[in-house]
């Protein structure tokens, strides 16, 4: 079978021109002019390849190594192989993004799947519907009545955009995306299978039934917000669901009703966010993690991983666990259960050796 590379031909740099991009000290300048063809990872890297070294635990993978050259700091530089070329930086990743977002541009956001511009004979785009130029709607999306898009916007195969939606310029949304009651900034990506502004989870229960309570808020995302595949956001019941400028959310993230975020936060994959929840600037929500409803965490906090959160989290905090507290805290809960299981683990083998019966759980 024929191997197909998904990304479009990257341009030719010597190490020369990586070294003033990313501010290197290239170690042998007799080298400056070697071409860099392409980037890998340590072990896979070949003779015209770049790669990157700042975590000693893969310092191993030195040995086998092939690479024209390796952006190192100054700790790890001394390791490389002689015929390794170091390109020394302070950040030996953020070099390595730097020249990634170079040499490959076309994969910083959606292409267009059908591969010609334009609005596709087989959409469907209501007469009322205004397209600024420049705009493209692939084959079977459907653009509701009074929907405005920007230029350089980009809608995938089989989206639905729903009644009087706004979208701004050079937006991207993926296929199967379905947003409703949103407006949309400008350098948006949406990635495929997003569902964007329908009704969050509003009912009042009752002895008779759970009455669905009307949800006639909005979605605001605001510029340069990324929403990972299948994630969910909802529409607020009064007051809108907010999503801050530059934020990014991963795949398969839950966003309920009345939610506002600040701007730059990051939110990784299966959030699960209650509603009315207020994140500030900067938050840094780990994978799997759950926030009960009304709480609201200061300006640049971070919750990791799993941990569930119930009140109200200081800004710049650091909460882990569930239910989440300050990580020093948990770890020395952590650490305190771990004593008490290890010492009565001990108590037991040791009435067992004794022919005694052991403590009971």
């Amino acid at each position: 079978m024929k191997h197909h590379t998904f990304f479009g031909e990257p341009p030719r740099l010597t190490l020369g021109d990586i070294a003033e991009m990313t501010g290197a000290h290239l170690a042998d300048p007799k080298r400056a002019l070697l071409p860099i063809t392409g980037l890998a990872v340590l072990d896979e890297a070949g003779p015209s390849h770049l790669t990157f070294l700042e975590n000693s635990k893969y310092a191993s993978q030195l040995a086998s190594c092939h690479a024209a050259a390796c952006l190192v700091n100054q700790r790890m530089e001394r390791d490389l192989p002689a015929h390794v070329t170091a390109l020394r930086v302070a950040d030996p990743y953020r070099a390595f993004v730097t020249v990634a977002r170079r040499f490959h541009a076309d994969a910083l956001r959606p292409p267009l799947q059908f591969g010609s511009a334009g609005v596709a004979t087989n959409a469907v785009v209501h007469p009322t519907a205004r397209l600024e130029d420049d705009v493209s709607i692939e084959p079977l999306a459907v653009i509701g009545p009074g929907v405005e898009i920007g230029s350089g916007t980009i809608i995938g195969p089989g989206a639905v955009i729903g009644p009087h939606v706004t979208i701004g310029r050079s937006c991207s949304v993926g296929a199967h995306a379905s947003i409703a009651c949103s407006i949309v900034g400008n350098d948006v990506i949406i990635h495929p299978g997003c569902r964007i502004g329908q009704d969050g989870y509003g009912f009042l229960p009752g002895a008779q039934g759970h009455a669905k309570v009307p949800q006639t808020g909005r979605v605001i995302i605001q510029n340069g917000v990324e929403i990972g595949a299948n994630t969910t956001i909802d529409r607020g019941a009064l007051r809108d669901t907010v999503i801050g400028e530059g934020t990014k959310i991963d795949n398969l993230v839950q966003i309920a009703h009345n939610v506002v975020v600040g701007r730059r936060c990051l939110i990784t994959s299966q959030v699960g966010i209650a509603g009315s929840v207020t994140l500030g600037e900067g938050v840094a929500l780990g994978a799997r993690v759950g926030i009960n409803n009304h709480v609201t965490i200061g300006d640049g906090a971070q919750i990791a991983a799993t941990s569930i959160v119930h009140d109200d989290v200081p800004p710049g905090a650091r909460w882990g666990g569930t239910p989440a507290k300050p990580v020093k805290l948990w770890f020395r809960e952590m650490m305190l259960l771990e004593r008490m299981a290890r010492e009565s683990t001990t108590k037991d083998q040791d009435a067992q050796v004794r022919g005694e019966p052991g403590q009971k759980g």
